[in-house]
């Protein structure tokens, strides 16, 4: 832990000094980037849940095309750290990065894709997504994500997996909006899952930013024994009501979103569940760009069924 903190403080100090030394430079006469301006950034990610298991990432950034945060082209650098109890693992990972992202519409493209190296496994990593606007109301997106699963028994196996998708989401008049998504997950210990998720947002006044949310999740798994590598029920099921709320204040725009459900692993009775996800994104346009995520969540996932965790990541882009 300590270890990463300093890694956290250097990369911070890093981008920090860019800030300081090269403001004039990055910026235009408007107070935007230059179209060819370039970048350099830190990103960070750390997590710790219920049963002691901790997660730590600490990452650099070079961009030789930067204009704003879903603008850019260039590498990343990243450590992650793992921990629970007295067993510890280390992972790096090499990614170059592209987003190409309209901020007004979030109609656009965006990938990460890289090597990741963890004890004695290597896996090619990817992260990315493409959305696009079918007509006025209605807009679809396909997505992907490969990586480890992050428990102590599966990084040690160096299981890891590959979750498809696509979401449609639906616009019924200006108050009312659906969304669907279909995904399927495919282990690499041959074990697959298929996904499906449904919200319904109701925006009551479209002036005050805040939604109503009734959401719903499921999934069921192929294989009922994946050798106490990770959490696995043949079926899952969530239902949550939300309430979201998203401000704009001098060019920052600010989320936030709390929810209380219910879940169901397999066969067994209903518990709790509970959501709270708070985000902050500066302005787009002013030499820099910051983002930042933080949240506690409680619901069932790799770890186990009364699983919950809190977590905190945020990265920040600075032009030169």
């Amino acid at each position: 832990m300590r270890r990463l903190t300093r890694l956290t403080q250097l990369a911070l100090l890093t981008v920090g000094g860019a800030t300081i030394f090269c403001p004039s430079s990055a910026l235009a006469a408007d107070g935007e980037p230059p179209q060819d301006s370039s970048g350099a950034g830190a990103a960070f990610f750390i997590s710790r849940d219920n049963e002691g298991f901790s997660t730590q990432r600490v990452a650099a950034e070079y961009l030789p095309a930067f204009r704003h945060g879903d603008a850019l082209t260039g590498g990343r650098y990243t450590v992650h750290h793992f921990e629970q109890d007295d067993w510890a693992r280390t992972a790096q990972q090499l990614t170059i990065l592209h987003r190409n992202v309209d901020p007004a519409t979030t109609n656009g493209w965006q990938l990460e894709a890289g090597l990741s190296r963890q004890g004695e496994h290597t896996l090619f990593t990817a992260d990315g997504s493409y959305h696009a606007a079918l007509a006025a109301q209605t807009s679809v997106e396909a997505f992907i994500n490969r990586d480890w699963v992050e428990t102590r028994n599966a990084l040690d196996r160096g299981v890891h997996f590959t979750f498809v998708g696509a979401v449609l989401e639906q616009g019924l008049g200006p108050h009312l909006t659906v969304v669907g998504v279909a995904g399927y997950q495919d282990f690499s210990d041959g074990n697959h899952r298929n996904h499906g998720r449904i919200k319904l947002i109701v925006q009551p006044d479209l002036s005050l930013g805040l939604t109503l949310q009734a959401r719903y999740r499921m999934y069921t798994s192929a294989s009922d024994d994946v050798g106490g590598a990770y959490f696995n029920p043949d079926r899952y099921d969530e239902a949550m009501l939300a309430l979201g709320w998203r401000q704009r204040f001098r060019g920052w725009v600010g989320n936030l979103t709390a929810g209380l459900g219910q879940q169901r692993v397999g066969d067994a009775p209903h518990t709790p569940t509970r959501l709270l996800e708070l985000g902050a994104q500066a302005p787009i346009g002013r030499g820099y760009a910051f983002r930042m995520r933080a949240g506690l969540n409680r619901s069932a996932s790799f770890n186990g069924p009364d699983y919950s965790y809190h977590y905190a990541q945020a990265e920040w882009i600075v032009a030169f």
